[in-house]
Protein backbone atom coordinates (compact mmCIF):
# COMPACT_ATOMS: atom_id res chain seq x y z
CA UNK A 1 0.00 0.00 0.00
CA UNK A 2 0.60 3.39 -0.78
CA UNK A 3 1.17 5.92 1.95
CA UNK A 4 -0.80 9.13 1.78
CA UNK A 5 2.36 11.17 0.52
CA UNK A 6 3.03 8.81 -2.27
CA UNK A 7 -0.71 8.92 -3.59
CA UNK A 8 -0.36 12.74 -3.60
CA UNK A 9 2.84 12.58 -5.79
CA UNK A 10 1.13 9.68 -8.40
CA UNK A 11 -2.33 11.78 -8.98
CA UNK A 12 -1.07 15.01 -8.89
CA UNK A 13 -1.82 18.25 -6.08
CA UNK A 14 -4.39 19.32 -8.23
CA UNK A 15 -6.72 16.70 -8.67
CA UNK A 16 -6.27 14.93 -4.94
CA UNK A 17 -9.54 16.63 -3.58
CA UNK A 18 -11.68 14.56 -6.49
CA UNK A 19 -10.57 11.68 -4.67
CA UNK A 20 -10.29 12.55 -0.90
CA UNK A 21 -13.94 11.38 -0.35
CA UNK A 22 -13.57 7.48 -1.26
CA UNK A 23 -11.44 4.33 0.47
CA UNK A 24 -8.37 3.99 -0.74
CA UNK A 25 -4.88 2.74 -0.05
CA UNK A 26 -3.98 5.70 0.76
CA UNK A 27 -6.11 5.97 4.18
CA UNK A 28 -8.65 8.35 2.92
CA UNK A 29 -11.91 7.93 4.65
CA UNK A 30 -14.41 6.16 2.81
CA UNK A 31 -17.54 3.45 3.47
CA UNK A 32 -16.43 1.04 0.58
CA UNK A 33 -16.32 -2.66 1.72
CA UNK A 34 -15.46 -4.08 -1.44
CA UNK A 35 -12.19 -6.21 -1.43
CA UNK A 36 -9.45 -6.09 -3.85
CA UNK A 37 -9.52 -8.24 -6.05
CA UNK A 38 -7.74 -11.97 -5.78
CA UNK A 39 -5.01 -12.39 -7.44
CA UNK A 40 -5.19 -14.25 -10.78
CA UNK A 41 -4.67 -17.72 -11.65
CA UNK A 42 -2.10 -18.93 -14.24
CA UNK A 43 -1.56 -21.44 -16.91
CA UNK A 44 -1.30 -22.01 -20.63
CA UNK A 45 -4.16 -19.70 -21.42
CA UNK A 46 -5.19 -15.34 -20.44
CA UNK A 47 -6.32 -14.99 -17.25
CA UNK A 48 -9.16 -12.23 -17.10
CA UNK A 49 -10.55 -10.37 -13.97
CA UNK A 50 -14.16 -10.35 -13.99
CA UNK A 51 -15.83 -9.25 -16.31
CA UNK A 52 -13.54 -8.23 -19.06
CA UNK A 53 -13.03 -11.04 -21.64
CA UNK A 54 -10.78 -11.29 -24.74
CA UNK A 55 -11.23 -11.87 -28.72
CA UNK A 56 -7.88 -13.31 -30.96
CA UNK A 57 -7.31 -10.47 -33.31
CA UNK A 58 -4.72 -12.24 -35.40
CA UNK A 59 -1.83 -14.74 -34.72
CA UNK A 60 1.72 -15.28 -36.26
CA UNK A 61 1.47 -16.31 -39.84
CA UNK A 62 -1.88 -14.83 -40.48
CA UNK A 63 -2.81 -14.01 -43.94
CA UNK A 64 -2.90 -10.03 -43.80
CA UNK A 65 -3.52 -9.69 -47.89
CA UNK A 66 -1.72 -11.31 -51.23
CA UNK A 67 1.67 -12.67 -50.20
CA UNK A 68 1.68 -10.97 -46.88
CA UNK A 69 2.02 -12.81 -43.39
CA UNK A 70 1.60 -11.41 -39.77
CA UNK A 71 5.29 -11.26 -38.04
CA UNK A 72 5.97 -12.99 -35.13
CA UNK A 73 6.93 -11.80 -31.92
CA UNK A 74 4.34 -9.34 -31.77
CA UNK A 75 5.29 -5.95 -29.40
CA UNK A 76 4.19 -2.37 -29.76
CA UNK A 77 0.36 -1.97 -31.11
CA UNK A 78 -0.78 1.71 -32.07
CA UNK A 79 -4.80 2.32 -33.12
CA UNK A 80 -5.22 5.37 -35.56
CA UNK A 81 -8.88 5.96 -35.77
CA UNK A 82 -10.19 6.54 -39.13
CA UNK A 83 -14.21 6.51 -38.66
CA UNK A 84 -16.48 5.66 -35.84
CA UNK A 85 -15.99 1.57 -37.45
CA UNK A 86 -12.60 1.85 -39.35
CA UNK A 87 -9.37 2.11 -38.29
CA UNK A 88 -5.48 1.28 -38.36
CA UNK A 89 -3.51 -0.99 -36.34
CA UNK A 90 0.24 -0.91 -36.26
CA UNK A 91 1.55 -3.63 -34.68
CA UNK A 92 5.83 -4.25 -34.20
CA UNK A 93 7.85 -7.76 -34.46
CA UNK A 94 10.65 -8.13 -32.11
CA UNK A 95 11.73 -11.65 -33.50
CA UNK A 96 14.61 -14.02 -31.92
CA UNK A 97 12.24 -17.38 -31.33
CA UNK A 98 14.14 -19.14 -34.14
CA UNK A 99 13.61 -22.76 -32.93
CA UNK A 100 9.89 -22.33 -32.90
CA UNK A 101 10.16 -20.25 -36.14
CA UNK A 102 11.86 -21.71 -38.34
CA UNK A 103 13.22 -24.93 -36.34
CA UNK A 104 16.83 -24.18 -35.81
CA UNK A 105 18.74 -23.85 -32.94
CA UNK A 106 20.87 -20.14 -32.60
CA UNK A 107 23.84 -22.11 -32.41
CA UNK A 108 23.44 -23.14 -36.00
CA UNK A 109 23.71 -20.79 -38.78
CA UNK A 110 20.33 -20.04 -40.87
CA UNK A 111 20.19 -21.34 -44.39
CA UNK A 112 18.99 -19.16 -47.13
CA UNK A 113 15.15 -20.27 -46.78
CA UNK A 114 14.99 -20.19 -43.34
CA UNK A 115 16.74 -16.59 -43.25
CA UNK A 116 14.28 -15.38 -45.49
CA UNK A 117 11.56 -17.08 -43.43
CA UNK A 118 12.84 -15.14 -40.61
CA UNK A 119 14.12 -11.81 -42.39
CA UNK A 120 9.95 -11.42 -43.59
CA UNK A 121 8.49 -12.13 -40.01
CA UNK A 122 10.07 -9.36 -38.45
CA UNK A 123 9.51 -5.88 -38.76
CA UNK A 124 6.36 -4.42 -37.99
CA UNK A 125 2.84 -5.10 -39.68
CA UNK A 126 -0.09 -1.92 -40.51
CA UNK A 127 -3.55 -4.07 -40.23
CA UNK A 128 -7.13 -2.54 -41.43
CA UNK A 129 -9.67 -2.59 -38.85
CA UNK A 130 -13.52 -3.19 -38.96
CA UNK A 131 -15.68 -2.30 -36.15
CA UNK A 132 -18.60 -5.34 -36.24
CA UNK A 133 -20.87 -6.14 -33.52
CA UNK A 134 -18.93 -4.19 -30.92
CA UNK A 135 -15.66 -5.28 -31.55
CA UNK A 136 -12.70 -4.70 -33.72
CA UNK A 137 -11.95 -7.21 -36.24
CA UNK A 138 -8.97 -7.62 -39.10
CA UNK A 139 -10.00 -7.02 -42.92
CA UNK A 140 -6.97 -9.34 -44.32
CA UNK A 141 -8.57 -7.85 -47.83
CA UNK A 142 -8.07 -4.59 -47.37
CA UNK A 143 -5.09 -2.75 -49.50
CA UNK A 144 -4.31 -0.97 -47.10
CA UNK A 145 -2.59 -3.85 -45.15
CA UNK A 146 0.98 -3.62 -45.44
CA UNK A 147 3.92 -5.16 -44.18
CA UNK A 148 7.24 -3.58 -43.07
CA UNK A 149 10.50 -6.45 -43.07
CA UNK A 150 14.11 -6.73 -42.65
CA UNK A 151 14.30 -6.67 -46.70
CA UNK A 152 11.99 -3.40 -47.25
CA UNK A 153 14.43 -0.36 -48.32
CA UNK A 154 14.61 2.64 -45.93
CA UNK A 155 16.37 5.87 -46.22
CA UNK A 156 18.50 7.42 -43.65
CA UNK A 157 18.26 11.27 -43.16
CA UNK A 158 21.34 11.75 -42.77
CA UNK A 159 24.75 9.97 -44.73
CA UNK A 160 25.68 7.14 -42.19
CA UNK A 161 28.82 6.00 -43.33
CA UNK A 162 28.75 6.49 -47.04
CA UNK A 163 24.80 5.47 -47.07
CA UNK A 164 21.95 7.19 -47.23
CA UNK A 165 19.97 4.68 -47.20
CA UNK A 166 19.56 0.51 -46.46
CA UNK A 167 17.09 -2.10 -46.47
CA UNK A 168 15.51 -3.69 -43.31
CA UNK A 169 14.58 -2.90 -39.79
CA UNK A 170 15.17 -5.29 -37.19
CA UNK A 171 14.37 -6.12 -33.48
CA UNK A 172 11.56 -3.74 -33.50
CA UNK A 173 10.12 -3.49 -29.54
CA UNK A 174 8.53 -0.25 -28.93
CA UNK A 175 7.19 2.89 -30.53
CA UNK A 176 5.78 5.62 -30.85
CA UNK A 177 3.00 8.19 -32.58
CA UNK A 178 3.36 11.55 -34.16
CA UNK A 179 0.84 14.77 -33.99
CA UNK A 180 1.26 14.12 -37.15
CA UNK A 181 -0.22 10.25 -37.49
CA UNK A 182 3.17 8.84 -38.66
CA UNK A 183 4.19 5.52 -36.74
CA UNK A 184 7.76 5.62 -34.80
CA UNK A 185 9.36 2.05 -34.98
CA UNK A 186 12.41 1.07 -32.75
CA UNK A 187 15.24 -1.11 -33.47
CA UNK A 188 16.03 -2.72 -29.88
CA UNK A 189 18.68 -5.46 -29.94
CA UNK A 190 19.62 -4.85 -33.42
CA UNK A 191 23.47 -6.33 -32.44
CA UNK A 192 22.25 -10.20 -32.34
CA UNK A 193 21.63 -9.74 -35.86
CA UNK A 194 23.96 -7.36 -37.30
CA UNK A 195 26.65 -7.01 -34.98
CA UNK A 196 28.20 -3.96 -32.67
CA UNK A 197 31.51 -1.89 -32.94
CA UNK A 198 33.99 -2.32 -30.29
CA UNK A 199 34.44 1.08 -28.50
CA UNK A 200 36.11 3.97 -30.30
CA UNK A 201 36.43 1.57 -33.12
CA UNK A 202 34.95 0.48 -36.71
CA UNK A 203 35.67 -3.61 -36.15
CA UNK A 204 32.56 -5.11 -35.09
CA UNK A 205 31.99 -7.90 -32.63
CA UNK A 206 28.63 -10.25 -32.05
CA UNK A 207 27.19 -11.71 -29.01
CA UNK A 208 27.17 -14.96 -28.03
CA UNK A 209 22.82 -15.16 -28.73
CA UNK A 210 23.82 -13.58 -32.27
CA UNK A 211 21.10 -14.83 -35.02
CA UNK A 212 24.06 -15.63 -37.45
CA UNK A 213 22.76 -13.55 -40.35
CA UNK A 214 26.38 -12.81 -40.90
CA UNK A 215 27.36 -16.04 -41.80
CA UNK A 216 25.10 -15.15 -45.14
CA UNK A 217 25.50 -11.51 -45.54
CA UNK A 218 27.00 -8.52 -44.50
CA UNK A 219 25.10 -5.84 -43.36
CA UNK A 220 26.47 -2.65 -42.22
CA UNK A 221 25.85 -2.27 -38.30
CA UNK A 222 25.90 1.55 -38.32
CA UNK A 223 22.15 0.89 -40.20
CA UNK A 224 20.61 -0.44 -37.36
CA UNK A 225 19.70 0.49 -33.90
CA UNK A 226 17.71 3.64 -35.06
CA UNK A 227 14.41 4.94 -34.40
CA UNK A 228 12.36 4.56 -37.77
CA UNK A 229 9.32 6.42 -38.93
CA UNK A 230 6.45 4.96 -41.55
CA UNK A 231 4.34 6.60 -42.95
CA UNK A 232 0.86 4.56 -42.84
CA UNK A 233 -0.61 6.53 -45.99
CA UNK A 234 2.36 6.63 -48.51
CA UNK A 235 3.53 3.31 -47.08
CA UNK A 236 7.39 5.04 -46.94
CA UNK A 237 10.06 5.27 -44.50
CA UNK A 238 12.90 6.63 -42.65
CA UNK A 239 15.51 6.25 -40.28
CA UNK A 240 15.59 9.27 -38.16
CA UNK A 241 19.42 8.91 -37.00
CA UNK A 242 18.98 12.83 -34.84
CA UNK A 243 17.66 10.59 -32.16
CA UNK A 244 20.53 8.48 -31.44
CA UNK A 245 21.63 4.88 -32.05
CA UNK A 246 21.39 2.34 -29.20
CA UNK A 247 18.52 0.00 -28.33
CA UNK A 248 15.85 1.95 -28.43
CA UNK A 249 12.95 0.46 -26.36
CA UNK A 250 10.32 3.07 -27.43
CA UNK A 251 10.09 6.74 -28.57
CA UNK A 252 7.40 8.31 -26.81
CA UNK A 253 6.96 12.14 -28.05
CA UNK A 254 5.52 14.38 -26.55
CA UNK A 255 4.01 17.97 -27.77
CA UNK A 256 3.21 20.64 -25.86
CA UNK A 257 1.45 23.07 -28.63
CA UNK A 258 -0.04 22.16 -31.95
CA UNK A 259 2.11 24.67 -32.90
CA UNK A 260 5.58 23.22 -30.95
CA UNK A 261 8.22 21.13 -32.23
CA UNK A 262 7.95 17.48 -30.61
CA UNK A 263 10.28 16.15 -27.94
CA UNK A 264 10.68 12.36 -28.47
CA UNK A 265 11.71 10.05 -25.22
CA UNK A 266 13.66 7.11 -25.73
CA UNK A 267 15.23 4.77 -23.20
CA UNK A 268 18.35 2.33 -24.17
CA UNK A 269 17.08 -0.87 -22.69
CA UNK A 270 20.35 -2.86 -21.22
CA UNK A 271 21.91 -2.65 -17.74
CA UNK A 272 23.62 0.75 -17.44
CA UNK A 273 21.43 2.12 -20.06
CA UNK A 274 20.81 6.12 -20.51
CA UNK A 275 17.35 8.09 -20.98
CA UNK A 276 17.11 9.92 -24.02
CA UNK A 277 15.24 12.98 -25.16
CA UNK A 278 15.22 14.56 -28.20
CA UNK A 279 13.94 18.20 -29.39
CA UNK A 280 12.78 18.86 -32.69
CA UNK A 281 14.17 21.65 -34.31
CA UNK A 282 10.58 22.86 -35.77
CA UNK A 283 6.91 21.73 -35.61
CA UNK A 284 5.82 18.26 -38.06
CA UNK A 285 9.56 16.94 -38.51
CA UNK A 286 11.75 14.81 -36.69
CA UNK A 287 14.71 15.62 -39.14
CA UNK A 288 16.59 18.12 -37.25
CA UNK A 289 16.83 18.69 -33.75
CA UNK A 290 19.29 18.17 -30.93
CA UNK A 291 19.83 14.80 -28.78
CA UNK A 292 20.18 15.05 -24.96
CA UNK A 293 20.75 12.33 -22.41
CA UNK A 294 19.57 12.96 -18.46
CA UNK A 295 21.90 13.34 -15.50
CA UNK A 296 19.54 12.25 -12.58
CA UNK A 297 22.00 13.40 -9.74
CA UNK A 298 21.69 17.44 -11.07
CA UNK A 299 18.41 16.76 -13.02
CA UNK A 300 19.95 18.73 -16.12
CA UNK A 301 19.85 17.52 -19.74
CA UNK A 302 23.26 17.05 -21.19
CA UNK A 303 23.36 17.92 -24.91
CA UNK A 304 25.33 15.14 -27.11
CA UNK A 305 26.22 17.61 -29.62
CA UNK A 306 29.18 18.37 -31.28
CA UNK A 307 28.78 22.13 -32.08
CA UNK A 308 27.79 22.30 -28.46
CA UNK A 309 30.72 20.84 -26.73
CA UNK A 310 34.18 20.95 -27.80
CA UNK A 311 35.27 17.81 -25.96
CA UNK A 312 32.16 16.04 -28.18
CA UNK A 313 34.05 17.19 -30.66
CA UNK A 314 37.50 16.35 -29.96
CA UNK A 315 36.32 12.84 -29.35
CA UNK A 316 34.22 12.08 -31.99
CA UNK A 317 34.81 14.89 -35.05
CA UNK A 318 31.20 14.63 -36.47
CA UNK A 319 27.72 14.47 -35.14
CA UNK A 320 27.06 11.65 -37.64
CA UNK A 321 30.40 9.62 -35.33
CA UNK A 322 29.12 10.80 -31.94
CA UNK A 323 25.20 9.39 -33.04
CA UNK A 324 26.36 6.63 -34.04
CA UNK A 325 28.14 5.94 -31.33
CA UNK A 326 25.56 7.27 -28.86
CA UNK A 327 26.19 5.36 -26.15
CA UNK A 328 30.07 6.48 -25.50
CA UNK A 329 29.00 9.72 -25.80
CA UNK A 330 26.63 9.58 -22.94
CA UNK A 331 29.20 7.98 -20.56
CA UNK A 332 31.48 10.48 -22.18
CA UNK A 333 29.21 13.55 -20.72
CA UNK A 334 28.77 11.47 -17.47
CA UNK A 335 24.95 10.64 -18.20
CA UNK A 336 23.24 8.45 -15.17
CA UNK A 337 23.41 4.99 -15.70
CA UNK A 338 19.34 3.37 -15.03
CA UNK A 339 18.09 -0.11 -14.59
CA UNK A 340 17.56 -0.83 -18.00
CA UNK A 341 14.81 2.15 -19.68
CA UNK A 342 12.65 0.43 -21.52
CA UNK A 343 8.99 2.15 -22.14
CA UNK A 344 8.23 5.83 -21.53
CA UNK A 345 4.41 7.41 -21.25
CA UNK A 346 3.35 11.18 -20.77
CA UNK A 347 0.63 11.58 -17.74
CA UNK A 348 -1.51 14.17 -19.87
CA UNK A 349 -3.43 15.10 -16.84
CA UNK A 350 -0.14 16.13 -14.43
CA UNK A 351 2.44 16.46 -17.33
CA UNK A 352 4.99 13.78 -15.24
CA UNK A 353 6.86 11.24 -17.65
CA UNK A 354 7.05 8.05 -16.53
CA UNK A 355 9.60 5.63 -17.57
CA UNK A 356 9.79 1.69 -16.89
CA UNK A 357 12.95 0.46 -15.04
CA UNK A 358 12.92 -3.13 -15.39
CA UNK A 359 15.68 -4.34 -13.59
CA UNK A 360 19.63 -4.71 -13.38
CA UNK A 361 20.49 -7.85 -11.89
CA UNK A 362 24.23 -7.03 -12.03
CA UNK A 363 23.44 -4.57 -9.43
CA UNK A 364 20.94 -6.48 -7.33
CA UNK A 365 18.33 -5.10 -8.90
CA UNK A 366 16.24 -7.82 -9.35
CA UNK A 367 12.41 -6.41 -9.57
CA UNK A 368 12.80 -3.00 -11.15
CA UNK A 369 10.71 0.36 -10.85
CA UNK A 370 9.35 3.11 -12.42
CA UNK A 371 11.07 6.13 -12.50
CA UNK A 372 9.01 9.72 -12.78
CA UNK A 373 10.81 12.91 -14.32
CA UNK A 374 8.93 16.08 -13.97
CA UNK A 375 10.08 18.39 -16.29
CA UNK A 376 10.70 21.94 -15.07
CA UNK A 377 7.27 23.93 -15.69
CA UNK A 378 6.01 20.81 -17.57
CA UNK A 379 8.04 22.28 -20.32
CA UNK A 380 9.16 18.92 -22.23
CA UNK A 381 11.51 21.16 -23.75
CA UNK A 382 12.94 22.16 -20.37
CA UNK A 383 16.71 21.17 -19.97
CA UNK A 384 16.15 20.95 -15.91
CA UNK A 385 13.77 18.68 -13.77
CA UNK A 386 13.23 16.75 -11.00
CA UNK A 387 13.43 12.80 -10.08
CA UNK A 388 11.50 10.74 -7.90
CA UNK A 389 11.16 6.93 -7.57
CA UNK A 390 7.30 6.08 -8.36
CA UNK A 391 6.57 2.00 -7.82
CA UNK A 392 9.05 -0.41 -6.78
CA UNK A 393 8.61 -3.75 -8.36
CA UNK A 394 8.73 -6.95 -5.90
CA UNK A 395 5.36 -7.26 -5.17
CA UNK A 396 4.72 -11.12 -4.76
CA UNK A 397 0.95 -10.93 -3.71
CA UNK A 398 0.02 -9.29 -7.17
CA UNK A 399 3.20 -10.90 -8.89
CA UNK A 400 4.20 -7.31 -9.74
CA UNK A 401 8.21 -7.28 -11.27
CA UNK A 402 10.05 -6.20 -13.62
CA UNK A 403 7.64 -3.50 -15.56
CA UNK A 404 8.05 -2.88 -18.95
CA UNK A 405 5.68 -1.39 -20.96
CA UNK A 406 3.31 1.11 -20.13
CA UNK A 407 -0.02 3.83 -21.18
CA UNK A 408 -2.86 5.58 -19.41
CA UNK A 409 -5.86 5.13 -20.33
CA UNK A 410 -9.08 7.51 -21.17
CA UNK A 411 -9.75 7.58 -17.36
CA UNK A 412 -5.77 8.81 -16.33
CA UNK A 413 -5.31 5.05 -14.46
CA UNK A 414 -1.47 3.60 -15.57
CA UNK A 415 -1.90 0.21 -17.14
CA UNK A 416 2.02 -1.60 -17.03
CA UNK A 417 3.17 -4.77 -18.12
CA UNK A 418 5.74 -7.19 -16.65
CA UNK A 419 8.98 -8.61 -18.19
CA UNK A 420 10.00 -11.47 -16.02
CA UNK A 421 12.44 -14.17 -18.65
CA UNK A 422 11.37 -17.56 -19.06
CA UNK A 423 13.89 -18.85 -17.16
CA UNK A 424 13.51 -16.89 -14.18
CA UNK A 425 9.32 -17.28 -13.30
CA UNK A 426 8.94 -18.92 -10.59
CA UNK A 427 12.85 -19.20 -9.63
CA UNK A 428 14.66 -17.86 -6.73
CA UNK A 429 14.32 -13.45 -6.60
CA UNK A 430 11.14 -14.90 -8.66
CA UNK A 431 9.67 -17.20 -6.52
CA UNK A 432 5.98 -17.15 -6.06
CA UNK A 433 5.42 -15.49 -9.25
CA UNK A 434 4.76 -18.23 -12.10
CA UNK A 435 3.50 -15.82 -14.93
CA UNK A 436 3.82 -12.47 -16.45
CA UNK A 437 0.90 -10.36 -16.30
CA UNK A 438 -0.43 -7.00 -17.28
CA UNK A 439 -1.67 -4.34 -13.98
CA UNK A 440 -3.29 -0.99 -13.28
CA UNK A 441 -2.94 1.49 -11.16
CA UNK A 442 -6.36 3.40 -11.03
CA UNK A 443 -6.03 6.78 -10.07
CA UNK A 444 -9.24 6.98 -8.28
CA UNK A 445 -11.76 4.61 -6.26
CA UNK A 446 -11.68 2.27 -3.75
CA UNK A 447 -8.21 0.87 -4.85
CA UNK A 448 -7.17 4.11 -5.70
CA UNK A 449 -2.86 3.65 -6.19
CA UNK A 450 -2.78 0.28 -5.40
CA UNK A 451 -1.37 -2.30 -8.32
CA UNK A 452 -4.24 -4.94 -9.35
CA UNK A 453 -3.11 -7.69 -11.61
CA UNK A 454 -5.56 -7.20 -14.47
CA UNK A 455 -5.11 -10.36 -16.40
CA UNK A 456 -1.69 -13.11 -16.61
CA UNK A 457 0.11 -14.66 -19.60
CA UNK A 458 0.04 -17.87 -21.19
CA UNK A 459 3.13 -20.45 -20.18
CA UNK A 460 6.54 -18.52 -21.33
CA UNK A 461 4.67 -15.22 -22.63
CA UNK A 462 4.99 -11.34 -21.77
CA UNK A 463 1.90 -9.33 -22.96
CA UNK A 464 3.96 -6.13 -24.79
CA UNK A 465 2.19 -3.16 -26.21
CA UNK A 466 -1.20 -2.19 -24.75
CA UNK A 467 -2.94 0.61 -26.16
CA UNK A 468 -5.94 1.71 -25.52
CA UNK A 469 -9.02 3.34 -28.38
CA UNK A 470 -9.52 6.56 -27.56
CA UNK A 471 -13.12 6.02 -26.35
CA UNK A 472 -11.51 3.61 -23.81
CA UNK A 473 -13.56 0.63 -24.55
CA UNK A 474 -10.99 -1.62 -26.28
CA UNK A 475 -7.95 -1.91 -25.33
CA UNK A 476 -5.51 -4.34 -27.89
CA UNK A 477 -2.63 -5.91 -26.13
CA UNK A 478 0.07 -8.65 -28.00
CA UNK A 479 0.62 -12.05 -26.07
CA UNK A 480 4.38 -12.10 -27.24
CA UNK A 481 6.85 -15.51 -27.46
CA UNK A 482 4.67 -17.73 -25.72
CA UNK A 483 6.52 -21.53 -25.16
CA UNK A 484 9.75 -19.17 -25.59
CA UNK A 485 11.46 -21.57 -23.39
CA UNK A 486 10.94 -24.35 -26.32
CA UNK A 487 14.28 -26.10 -27.65
CA UNK A 488 14.52 -28.20 -30.81
CA UNK A 489 15.11 -31.33 -28.22
CA UNK A 490 11.86 -31.04 -26.27
CA UNK A 491 9.04 -33.78 -27.13
CA UNK A 492 6.53 -31.15 -27.07
CA UNK A 493 6.01 -27.57 -26.80
CA UNK A 494 6.09 -25.34 -22.86
CA UNK A 495 2.83 -24.00 -24.26
CA UNK A 496 0.06 -24.61 -26.46
CA UNK A 497 -2.05 -21.08 -26.76
CA UNK A 498 -3.86 -20.18 -28.36
CA UNK A 499 -5.33 -22.79 -30.36
CA UNK A 500 -4.34 -25.31 -27.81
CA UNK A 501 -4.48 -29.48 -28.11
CA UNK A 502 -0.62 -30.23 -29.51
CA UNK A 503 -0.41 -26.98 -31.03
CA UNK A 504 2.25 -24.59 -31.80
CA UNK A 505 2.09 -21.56 -29.60
CA UNK A 506 1.59 -18.71 -31.77
CA UNK A 507 2.21 -14.61 -30.80
CA UNK A 508 -0.81 -13.02 -31.19
CA UNK A 509 -2.95 -9.89 -30.94
CA UNK A 510 -6.02 -9.90 -28.77
CA UNK A 511 -8.93 -7.57 -28.37
CA UNK A 512 -9.89 -7.01 -24.34
CA UNK A 513 -13.24 -5.44 -24.36
CA UNK A 514 -16.00 -5.24 -20.89
CA UNK A 515 -16.65 -3.09 -18.04
CA UNK A 516 -12.77 -1.84 -17.24
CA UNK A 517 -14.17 0.23 -14.35
CA UNK A 518 -15.96 -2.30 -12.92
CA UNK A 519 -13.13 -4.91 -13.12
CA UNK A 520 -11.02 -2.25 -11.10
CA UNK A 521 -12.99 -0.38 -9.08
Amino acid sequence: MWSRREFVKFVGAGTVGSVVSVSSSCGTVGSSKRKKPKRLKTGDRVHLLKPLQYNLLVQENDSIGPGLRFGSWNDFTQFIPQSSDQALLWVNHEGYSTDLLVGRSRKTPPTLAQYKTEAEAIGGSLLKLRKHSGTWKLDPTSLENYRLTADTPIELDRSIRGASSTFGTLANCSGGLTPWKTILTCEENYDKYVGEYKAGGQEVYFPKKSKSWHKLQNRVSAHFGWVVEFDPVTKKSVKRTGLGRFSHECAHVVTQKKDSPSVVYSGDDREGGCLYKFIASEPGSLKNGTLYVAHLESGTWLALDVTKNEKLKKKFKTQEELLIRTREAAKFVGATPLARPEDIEHDPSTGAIFVSLTNDKSQGNFHGSILKIQEDQNNPQALKFKSSNFINGGDVETGFSCPDNLCFDPSGNLWITSDISDKSIGKKHYSGINSNGLFVIPKAGAFAGEVICVATAPVDAEFTGPCFTPDGEHLFLSVQHPGDSYKLEHKKYPSNWPRGGNSKPLSSVIVITGDFKKAIS
